[in-house]
């Protein structure tokens, strides 16, 4: 007897389906076994072990060292630092509870908290501003040029940053020569202490909002040119089209960068700080990290710096949690998706 085959019949014949049925679900790709996948992506796999290996080393085998933050350490006890932390002896949370009650150390966050706000007020919204103006009123032949004048600071070291500065605006600088050929007193801005978290602030502008630029650029580059032509066939004007079109595009990324920027909240700039903190005195100059050297490396009380390095890295860790709670609650997508 030969078998009856149904043809299947098209889906505009088909009969509709009954309401509140549940659609069809579709057939998922084939998960493709480990070993192959590893055979094809070999390439890029080799491209980023030793970055891997570097994030490894130094980064994750480092975090081995913490365990000094619970001992009285001293690494001349023995002829290597693991021999070393195996014979130190033990105190427990005796750090923590001299960091609870050390004048100095409440300084250093006092000082670090204030500079982070600053820099969060005046450095983070001006890249999203040239972005935003160069993208709108620049010509496209300038742009490429603007670019790379705004970039080049990036690739500066903070040497020659504050010697620039310092040949700008310290005390025998070109401003307060200028001046003094003019009868005017002359002023010294790289040792005034009063003005010294401002004066980091606008280093910090001038090396690196370019960065920021080339970043909020090419978010802006993602916009569709219909959406322009549309916004401009409905009469919106140049500043309409910005505040309706681009500063939506740049939302994402702005929350991006804001949770990464609230993570490095403790973190502002070790080596431009350090290299201008005698200058200042450390009354207005010291924050956590440099606190962490001088009291760790230029004392020798490694443990005690240990366990300032633990609490800042808690304290970051629950700081860019709150942050991407926050940018959930926005509609963002922050660092990871809920």
């Amino acid at each position: 007897m030969a078998q009856s085959t149904t043809r299947p019949r098209p889906a505009a014949e088909r009969p509709p389906a009954p309401a509140g049925a549940a659609p069809p679900a579709k057939d998922s790709a084939p998960r493709v076994p480990l070993r192959h996948r590893l055979r094809r992506d070999r390439v890029l796999l080799l491209m980023v072990l030793p970055a891997l290996l570097l994030l490894l080393v130094f980064n994750y085998v480092p975090l081995i060292g913490n365990v000094v933050a619970f001992q009285d350490y001293d690494p001349y006890i023995a002829d290597n630092a693991f021999q070393a932390m195996s014979q130190s002896p033990w105190i427990g949370f005796e750090h923590f509870r001299h960091m609870a009650e050390d004048r100095l150390f409440w300084q250093a966050v006092r000082n670090t908290l204030a500079i982070f706000v600053i820099q969060l007020t005046l450095f983070f919204p001006i890249p999203v501003l040239l972005a935003l103006f160069i993208n709108s009123f620049v010509r496209p032949r300038v742009r490429a040029v603007a670019q790379a004048i705004l970039y080049l600071p990036h690739f500066f070291s903070w040497v020659l940053v504050i010697t620039v500065f310092q040949q700008m605006f310290g005390g025998a600088g070109l401003i307060a020569q200028v001046l003094r050929d003019h009868g005017h007193e002359g002023f010294d801005l790289m040792t005034d202490p009063g003005l010294f978290k401002f004066l980091i602030t606008f280093e910090m502008i001038w090396k690196d909002a370019g960065w920021g630029v080339i970043v909020f650029l090419a978010a802006l580059a993602a916009v569709s040119p219909d959406l322009y032509e549309a916004a401009a066939m409905d009469g919106a004007s140049r500043w309409r089209r910005i505040w309706h079109i681009q500063l939506p595009a740049l939302r994402p990324v702005v929350a991006l960068l804001l949770v990464l920027q609230v993570g490095n909240a403790l973190t502002v700039g070790f080596e431009q700080i350090l290299l201008q903190r005698t200058a200042v005195g450390p009354t207005a100059s010291e924050v956590l990290d440099t606190y962490v050297w001088n009291t760790g490396l230029d004392n020798g009380n490694f443990g005690y710096g240990a366990a300032i390095g633990i609490v800042k890295g808690v304290f970051g860790l629950l700081m860019v949690l709150g942050a991407n709670k926050a940018a959930h609650l926005m509609g963002e997508q922050g660092v990871y998706k809920r």
